[in-house]
């Protein structure tokens, strides 16, 4: 009987053959596929997604897209919704303004959201990488997609890159790099929107120029910044900088539902035969694989899911569409890349929830009720109450002793406060210095100078430990301790 041997299409031959150019697949684990032997750049074309799971992560994409760049022009009770303002010093999360004095909330905060991930890693891979990391999202679901809109498909990209310089190529290659630059641009003001605030911003953008150097500096560098990552650097970003992807193989196990290679149902690889029928490829030693390597062309880092788990693989799950589809054309069942644990693929066990999922869980757990309990406890203001540097103590007329203080007052609310002092643990009077009362700016910080003064018989040697209560109508928003200096007894 004579056979005739399925042959790929045109165009999945020469991605196939693109993307298996000079590497070796044998020793995969070496060296990187988007690098030759010499460490020069291997440009990856992959091939344009499509499927199920693809669609979903177009929807999810177009939501944290639409996320990032609406996050530094919604206000909550006035402020914004997310504000990293290091320059001076002052951050907003979800509204709630912190200051360098709840360093420990923003400590605490940090620490849930890295453990967070790594729940989330040793319970589902690196799924972060390619479905909620700001450089994936905007690099596949922004910048590929233009690709594919001027250039076309991966092998139209290879062709028009290996063509002869002409006018269709200089408009399509200038066009495409102004459209960067300009998505660039966009992508490096937000940026700068969450550090200096959305108003700010404006001020730069309208204002004269000359009045803001160094924002319109950090503006340019932002947008030269993203410029070169998602035009030149791409997926190197995740390869050679980014180092969650070399961390996570210490948090990976057996139980880690990753996106993988069934290789007991798809080994022994082997091309489609025409009129073969799945018994007499399974008598031939042969498994589902039918060896077109599109999982290979339509990867954006390059790598063959079929080698097993890689530091490259960010979970995006194109290879898992295509493969489906390749399924579906050959009569065999979806699946042979899905999402499966080592143990699910090994074993056929399920994914289940293991100690140390639950280990971890029960720290993250600890984590978001400490800082909810440090959010919600969190006092009204700040306030830092010191002796005068290089004040002495000093008698009154009456022989009473006076301390002379430097106060400084955060407002972390979104009004003005009118503070008072009153002593607590001690008879005596307290003054603030000033005309009319010590009034501190909504979200600002306010200083004036505090005398004290005691009667020398309720003093305990020469210091004595004073706690004051700061006031705002009534109510008693903080207490702070300071020392009281008199005279040796």
């Amino acid at each position: 009987m004579i056979v005739a041997m399925v042959e790929p299409s045109n165009t999945q031959a020469h991605e196939t053959q693109g993307a298996a150019q000079d590497i070796d697949w044998g020793d995969f684990r070496d060296h990187l596929a988007t690098a030759d032997r010499q460490g020069n750049r291997r440009w990856v074309y992959p091939k344009k997604p499509g499927g199920p799971w693809h669609r979903r992560r177009v929807w999810f994409a177009t939501f944290l897209i639409a996320v990032m760049f609406a996050g530094p022009w919604i206000r909550v009770e006035g402020n914004p919704l997310l504000l990293l303002n290091i320059v001076e010093r002052r951050f907003s999360i979800l509204g709630q303004i912190f200051w360098p004095q709840d360093f420990v909330i923003f400590a605490v905060a940090m620490l849930v959201f890295i453990t967070g991930i790594i729940i989330f890693t040793t319970a589902f891979g690196r799924l972060w990488c390619g479905w909620a990391c700001p450089q994936t999202v905007m690099m596949e679901m922004v910048f590929r997609k233009i690709d594919y809109l001027i250039e076309g498909d991966a092998h139209e990209q290879r062709a028009l890159d290996a063509s002869p310089w002409n006018m269709r190529k200089v408009l399509k290659k200038t066009g495409k790099q102004g459209i960067f630059l300009g998505l660039s641009f966009i992508v490096g003001n937000t940026l700068l929107a969450y550090i200096i605030g959305s108003e700010q911003l404006l001020a730069i953008q309208f204002d004269d120029p000359r009045k803001h150097m160094t924002g319109l500096s950090f503006m340019v560098l932002f947008t030269l910044l993203f410029y070169a990552i998602f035009a030149r650097f791409r997926e190197q970003a995740c390869t050679f900088i980014c180092p969650y992807g070399r961390f996570q193989s210490a948090m990976l196990d057996e139980n880690s539902m990753v996106v993988a290679y069934d290789h007991h149902r798809g080994e022994k690889r082997g091309p489609l035969v025409r009129r073969q029928t799945p018994g007499q490829r399974q008598s031939a030693g042969l498994g589902d694989c039918v060896a077109c390597r599109q999982c290979v062309a339509v990867c954006p880092t390059g790598i063959d899911i079929r080698d097993g788990t890689q530091m490259e693989c960010v979970n995006c799950t194109a290879c898992i569409d295509v493969c489906d589809g390749i399924m579906d054309k050959v009569g065999r069942p979806r699946g042979l890349i899905r999402f499966a644990s080592l143990n699910n693929i090994e074993r056929g066990e399920p994914q289940r929830f293991t100690a140390r999922m639950k280990l971890y869980a029960g720290f993250l757990g600890a984590l978001i009720a400490l800082f909810l309990f440090l959010v919600f406890t969190r006092a009204e203001i700040g306030t830092t109450l010191l002796r005068a540097p290089g004040s002495l103590f000093q008698r009154t007329r009456g022989g009473n002793i006076q301390n002379l203080y430097t106060m400084k007052v955060i407002n972390k609310t979104s009004r003005e406060l009118l503070v008072e002092l009153q002593l607590q643990n001690i008879a005596g009077s307290v003054r603030l210095m000033g005309s009319g009362p010590f009034k501190v700016p909504k979200e600002s910080l306010a200083q004036t100078s505090v005398l004290v003064e005691l009667d020398p018989s309720v003093l305990s040697g020469n210091s004595t430990k004073l706690t004051l209560g700061v006031y705002s109508d009534g109510k008693l928003l903080e207490t702070v301790t300071t020392g009281f200096v008199g005279p040796r007894r």
